[in-house]
């Protein structure tokens, strides 16, 4: 992979996440330390997270993807891949595939560079169950998705918008949100609620930075 990017040293053990998450697997904490290796390296060159969450990616990032997983996996669509919209720097998509090995995930990302990252990320962490799409999401197939996660993404009603001919009828779209969750679900056009239904799915606190982050579900209601 060129991206120009500049190696950066590598992190320091991610004991914190192990302390955290002694429930996941070490070959899944060994994809993490990985893929946070390949996040330093070149998150300079494209923008990948912000200097200012460099030293709390574990928590704010990492930490972030693990306890929306564990909100979000028990009421997927059974048997149907999981699409991570904009994914950019691979949260949530590449956590949750680390940590859900026997699922299929379609990471859809528009920049080539960072689609580029995606691909790279994914081979060195060796997952196998990872596709990435160089795509805008209103160009995927009509009713080709019904499970969605996205985080960062875009505002709530601009994402239902987007989404609204890709979502397949009973698809679940998942945002992961913070505090701003209130406001955008409040200024979401009542016109939309007659394709879409949504509720909140539950909150979670972040480890060591104590933040508190939502996922808002919307369900496909129509065709």
């Amino acid at each position: 992979m060129c991206l120009g990017a500049k190696a950066e040293p590598t992190p320091a053990s991610q004991s914190r996440l192990r302390t955290w998450f002694p429930e996941l697997s070490d070959d899944t904490q060994s994809k993490f330390e990985i893929y946070h290796e390949e996040l330093l390296k070149f998150g300079k060159a494209i923008n990948l997270i912000s200097v200012s969450t460099q030293s709390r990616a574990e928590a704010v990032h990492f930490g972030d993807s693990i306890l929306a997983a564990k909100l979000i996996f028990p009421i997927l669509v059974p048997q149907k891949e999981i699409y991570d919209f904009g994914s950019g720097n691979g949260f949530p998509g590449l956590v949750m595939s680390a940590m859900y090995p026997q699922l299929k995930f379609i990471l859809v990302e528009r920049d080539g560079r960072k689609a580029e990252f995606l691909k790279h990320a994914s081979s060195k962490m060796n997952l196998l169950n990872v596709q990435t799409l160089i795509k805008t999401v209103e160009d995927l197939p009509d009713s080709s998705c019904h499970n969605v996660v996205t985080r960062g993404f875009a505002a709530l009603h601009k994402c239902m918008l987007m989404a609204r001919k890709p979502m397949a009828k009973g698809g679940k779209l998942f945002h992961m949100k913070g505090d701003s969750f209130t406001s955008e679900l409040a200024s979401v056009p009542s016109q939309l609620f007659s394709h879409w239904n949504a509720s909140l799915l539950g909150n979670y606190t972040l480890p060591e930075t104590n933040s508190v982050e939502t996922v808002v579900l919307t369900e496909k209601l129509t065709d």
